[in-house]
C-alpha cells in the first residue's frame, strides 16, 4: 500500500488559475513503466483501478505569491480555482502542491500552461483518434490494454506531422505553441500512461482532461465506456476560459465525438473553425456524414478521414495549416 498525491497539468489565463488532481492510497506501482511486458505489464494497468480515495484532507497550493489550502472531495479529487491577475509569460509554469497525511507528509511539483497568443486552440480525443485502440470491439480493446505495452501500442500514420503542423500554425516565434488539450473518455487512473504516450510519440505537450477516477477491478472493465457527457462539460470549460481562440476538434467515429462535437458547433457557434473525424471502419458512417452535414451548414468546416494524409490536405485547403 501507498499514498498518491496525484497532480494534473492545470492552466491559467488573464483572470483564473486551475490546478487539479487526486489524492488516494494505491496499490499500484509507483510509476508506470515502459518496460513491463506480458503479465507484469496486465498487472501494472489493473492495479491502477485498486485505490481508495482519500476524502476531506488538506491540499496546499504554493505558485508564485499564492500560498491557497483546500480539501478533497469524497473521491478524493481536488481542485483549486483562484482569482489570478499577475503578469504571466506564455508557457510551462512550475507549481508546488503538498499534503499533510497523519504523520508525514507529501509534496509533488506539478506544471500549468499560460497560452502562447495565438488564434488556434486544439482539442482532440485519443483512442482511435490517434492512439489505436479498438473502443469498437469491446474484448478487442481490453486485449490490447493488457497485453500491449506502452512500446507496443500503435499511433496512426503521419499524425506526429499533423499534430506538428497544427501545434505551430501561424506562429512566427519558433519557441511558441497553439495550445493542446487531450480530452478522452479514459478515467483519470490511466493519466500516466497517456501522458507517457504522448511525449513517447513526440506529439505536443498539452493539458490532459479525463474521466472521473475508477476505485475497483470491476470498474477496469468499463473503461472508457459509460456515458460520454462529461467530455462535453470538459470542452465546454475549455472554450468557455479561453473564448477568444478558434478551436479545431479532432475525434473518431467509434463511439461519440460526432454526436459532441456538433452540440459544442451549436453552442459555441463563433468558436469552431473545423472538426475532423476519423473513420475507423471499412466505410464511412450514414449517421456521421448527415452530422458532418450540418456543420458545414453552420459555417463549420469537416473532414471525414481514413488516413491522416487527408486531414493534413483539408487544413491546407482550409488555411489552418
Amino acid at each position: 500500500m501507498k499514498l498518491d498525491l496525484k497532480l494534473y497539468r492545470g492552466y491559467v489565463n488573464d483572470e483564473e488559475l486551475i490546478v487539479f488532481g487526486h489524492l488516494f492510497e494505491s496499490w499500484a506501482p509507483d510509476k508506470y513503466s515502459l518496460e513491463k511486458k506480458g503479465l507484469r505489464h496486465a498487472y501494472s494497468i489493473l492495479h491502477k483501478f485498486r485505490i481508495k480515495p482519500l476524502k476531506n484532507f488538506e491540499i496546499r497550493l504554493q505558485f508564485k505569491n499564492l500560498d491557497i489550502t483546500t480539501k478533497t472531495l469524497d473521491d478524493g479529487y481536488f481542485r483549486f480555482t483562484i482569482p489570478y491577475h499577475e503578469p504571466l509569460e506564455p508557457g510551462w509554469h512550475e507549481f508546488t502542491v503538498t499534503c499533510k497525511l497523519y504523520d508525514f507528509g507529501i509534496i509533488e511539483r506539478g506544471e500549468l500552461l499560460k497560452p502562447f497568443p495565438s488564434k488556434l486552440g486544439i482539442i482532440t480525443d485519443i483512442d482511435d483518434t490517434f492512439l489505436i485502440s479498438h473502443s469498437n470491439s469491446f474484448f478487442k480493446k481490453l486485449y490490447v490494454m493488457l497485453s500491449k505495452n506502452l512500446n507496443k501500442r500503435k499511433i496512426y500514420d503521419d499524425v506526429v506531422k499533423y499534430y506538428s503542423r497544427l501545434s505551430i500554425a501561424g506562429q512566427d516565434n519558433e519557441k511558441a505553441s497553439n495550445s493542446f488539450f487531450y480530452v478522452s473518455s479514459s478515467e483519470w487512473n490511466l493519466y500516466d500512461f497517456i501522458a507517457e504516450f504522448v511525449m513517447l510519440h513526440d506529439l505536443p505537450k498539452g493539458v490532459i482532461k479525463l474521466k472521473k477516477i475508477k476505485t475497483g477491478l470491476t470498474d477496469f472493465i468499463s473503461s472508457g465506456r459509460g456515458n460520454h457527457d462529461h467530455k462535453y462539460i470538459k470542452i465546454k470549460d475549455i472554450i468557455s476560459f479561453y473564448p477568444k481562440l478558434k478551436y479545431v476538434l479532432l475525434g473518431d467515429d467509434s463511439q461519440h465525438d460526432p454526436y459532441l462535437y456538433e452540440r459544442v458547433c451549436k453552442t459555441f457557434p463563433l468558436n469552431i473553425r473545423a472538426v475532423y473525424i476519423r473513420q475507423t471502419g471499412n466505410r464511412q458512417k450514414r449517421k456521421v456524414l448527415k452530422v458532418l452535414a450540418n456543420l458545414e451548414s453552420l459555417n463549420v468546416s469537416t473532414c471525414y478521414f481514413k488516413n491522416t494524409e487527408k486531414a493534413i490536405h483539408h487544413s491546407e485547403q482550409e488555411n489552418i495549416i
